[in-house]
């Protein structure tokens, strides 16, 4: 399934729905045409677990290609926001997760040339998240190199605690893309939460693809573009700590719970590893996607004080 968290109206709260086409299938009246109660929100039905999303799929299966009157909006008429709003947790982030981007790393930004022994994780806050469309804001007076970072999201499902590898992918509800929008000057002794966290640093959507529809997170192709300049282009597959790795790593000694996001690392094609380096500026446009699960696409914009 492809879900989506979407407003129907400037003044509408936001509802959990699914994507079947060019329709957006609104899950909690679905529920309530078929005498069901069902959760209104992506974190609800996380919760609800695999009994959740049986029950969703045995409601779309007997709605049929035809969903029940007053069940579902076109595509074109809604706002899709992020999958989910507001994380309960930051998110947590893996640098260094491809081999040629250590290698620009190290040349660009001073970080350690030998490849890592274990995850690199930092964390961007709650509040850094947008969802699809919504502009990146730029204050000169704090930065003046916004890079870009393609990223795979992978969100939680299960409380995952001390699982070995071999069972941390039976942890996952699905995946998604994220923006890992980077203030490389903004870095502090070391310190990246600064530098990564910034409010709309962390465009996240426009869908989650369950699970069950990516049984391999390492085969997926993935790309980015600058004012339709392709800069970064690669394959999950060149992940340096696998998605099962970095879970298992994680959870050794911080519980995931469900809900959870981790943003999987970027490959090579950063702006600061260009020569002579590029950065993002107010009327460009960042274009991200994941193969199979879809594309974000932000403009950014000028937030400067006068």
């Amino acid at each position: 399934m492809k879900l989506v968290t979407f407003r129907a109206s400037l003044e509408a709260q936001a509802r959990l729905g699914v994507l079947l086409g060019d329709l957006v299938v609104d899950v909690a009246a679905l529920g309530e045409a078929f005498g069901e109660d069902m959760p209104s929100s992506m974190l609800g039905l996380i919760d609800a677990g695999r009994p959740g999303l049986a029950a969703l799929a045995a409601l779309l299966e007997e709605a049929g290609e035809i969903p029940p009157i007053g069940t579902a909006t076109a595509l074109a008429n809604v706002t899709l926001l992020a999958p989910i709003p507001r994380p309960r947790k930051n998110i947590f982030g893996i640098g260094l997760n491809y081999l040629e981007h250590v290698a620009e790393s190290a040349a660009a930004l001073d970080t350690d040339a030998n490849l890592p022994k274990q995850p690199v994780i930092f964390s961007k806050p709650p509040t850094a998240v947008i969802g699809p469309n919504a502009p990146i804001e730029h204050n000169s007076k704090i930065t003046k190199q916004m890079d870009w970072e393609v990223e795979l999201a992978v969100i939680i499902g299960t409380t995952a605690r001390r699982v070995p590898r071999a069972r941390a992918l039976d942890h996952v509800f699905g995946y998604s893309v994220m923006i890992d929008v980077s203030a490389r000057d903004c870095r502090r002794a070391g310190q990246w939460i600064y530098s990564k966290g910034q409010d709309t640093f962390a465009p996240f959507g426009p869908v989650i693809v369950t699970a069950d529809e990516i049984p391999d997170p390492q085969t997926l192709d993935l790309w980015l573009t600058v004012n339709g300049v392709e800069k970064q282009r690669s394959n999950t597959a060149n992940m340096l700590f696998k998605v099962d790795e970095l879970i298992a790593d994680l959870c050794q000694g911080i519980t995931l719970d469900p809900g959870d996001i981790i943003a999987s690392g970027t490959p090579a094609g950063v702006g600061a590893g260009m020569t002579p380096q590029e950065w993002m500026w107010p009327g460009d446009t960042v274009v991200a996607c994941v193969e199979g699960i879809g594309t974000l696409r932000h403009p950014i914009i000028d937030v400067t004080p006068a």
